[in-house]
């Protein structure tokens, strides 16, 4: 079976801008979180980043942040509506805001997990370090290589770190309804 390498504008690994999107909206870093929305935005994959943004405001945002990311796609699609070159990035700008500044919950996937494959990490919290620095081109942080990619799975990065990371992670965070599985998993 062969293996797809589909590449950004600047080179970058299509699979490591989307997951570098939505780690860096659970930590709360907006400039990381828009320079990889638009990197794949540029790229041509612009519905693509709409439903990343979607999937992120319904795994790990907490409340009805949704509705606004609905409404922030609608206005996009109006302004694109008969333009020949995309429009309305300034939409997707806003609903990186949005995201990154919500209240963090990962109950819904937690949920979906816990009731489907019954998992409760076990490994020991490892936090992901950020560089500071803000240069063009930007890296690919080191959060972003977990078990949903090909570098984090060469790795040996397992289910049960993800749940672990990513659940440290959440910034800001609300107190979940699975906290107690996740937390005492590492104690």
């Amino acid at each position: 079976m062969g293996r797809f390498n589909i590449t950004t504008r600047n080179g970058y690994d299509f699979f490591e801008c989307s997951s570098a999107l939505q780690k860096s909206i659970r930590r709360n870093d907006i400039v990381t979180a828009a320079y990889f929305a638009v990197e794949l935005w540029a790229s041509g994959y612009g519905n693509y980043v709409w439903k990343r943004l979607y999937t992120v405001s319904a795994e790990d945002c907490w409340g009805l942040i949704t509705h606004e990311i609905d409404a922030l796609h609608n206005g996009y699609e109006l302004v694109n509506k008969g333009a020949k070159e995309p429009k309305g990035r300034i939409f997707i700008g806003k609903a990186i805001i949005l995201l990154c500044e919500c209240m963090k919950s990962r109950d819904a996937d937690h949920l979906n997990n816990l009731a489907v494959d019954a998992i409760c990490p076990d490994d020991e919290r490892v936090l992901a370090a950020l560089d500071d620095a803000r240069r063009e081109p930007l890296e690919v942080p080191e959060y972003t290589f977990d078990v949903h990619t090909r570098k984090g799975k060469k790795a040996g990065k397992t289910r049960e770190q993800f749940f672990q990371e990513e659940h440290a992670a959440l910034t800001p965070r609300v107190p979940g309804i699975f906290d107690n599985l996740i937390e005492s998993s590492t104690s």
